[in-house]
């Protein structure tokens, strides 16, 4: 198989998986939502949603991991690595991931799978409340959502390796970027004298340059 074409086949994975799971921000807004109107309106709070907060949250948080790290969207400490050619930066993960990335996420997957597999096999229920809900269909989004990082983290050591070999990052498929919505009104705006409007063009490029950065890839993408 074709290196980009697995590299973008975990991408469209990962982009997909990730948005499927941000409706739980939508779930976890109305279950909210609910439970204040219910405890501070009608004074009969529900005993088991903080449970169903946790899991809900966590299950968010673990399944758009694999998105994050498509995006290159993780916390990076780039003051030394952005100022790398990209060859170095490919050279540095792939290390990273080998020695780092690859033996942690095979721990998880593991660990989750047996983790999840005995709280199916004892039907393990919440015990925050005497009626708690059960815990088995929470714990097997751990295992789930690792081997999705992996399969995204196995793609971003391809593109490492195609990046040492030319010299030059691979693009990485584009979704959402990030706009400075204020800049670009003031920017329009008829009310807004000439240097106000210059300074939030600025600020709305410079912004647009981060966001394209953080899509396409590594920082100091396409150096020499």
């Amino acid at each position: 198989m074709n290196g980009q074409k697995f590299v973008d086949g975990a991408a469209r994975v990962s982009v997909w998986t990730g948005k499927l799971s941000a409706w739980l921000i939508v779930v976890l807004m109305l279950v909210v939502c609910t439970e204040v109107f219910k405890r501070y309106i009608l004074n009969a709070p529900t005993p088991w949603i903080f449970d169903v907060n946790s899991m809900t949250y966590g299950t968010l948080f673990m399944m758009c991991g694999a998105y994050t790290l498509a995006q290159g969207g993780h916390v990076r400490g780039d003051f030394l690595y952005g100022n790398m050619r990209p060859r170095t930066q490919a050279w540095l993960d792939l290390v990273l991931y080998v020695l780092f990335f690859i033996p942690g996420i095979l721990a998880l997957v593991y660990a989750g799978y047996y983790y999840a597999a005995d709280s199916w096999r004892i039907g393990e229920h919440s015990s925050v409340t005497a009626d708690g809900p059960p815990l088995y269909y929470f714990k097997s989004v751990i295992p789930i959502a690792g081997a999705l990082v992996m399969l995204q983290g196995i793609a971003e050591i391809v593109r490492c390796v195609a990046c040492i070999r030319t010299g030059s990052w691979p693009e990485r498929m584009r979704d959402v970027e990030e706009i400075d919505v204020v800049g670009e009104q003031l920017a329009k705006s008829e009310f807004v004298d000439e240097e106000s409007r210059r300074v939030a063009i600025d600020q709305a490029k410079h912004i647009e340059e981060a966001a394209r950065q953080r899509t396409s890839g590594e920082f100091g993408e396409g150096k020499p």
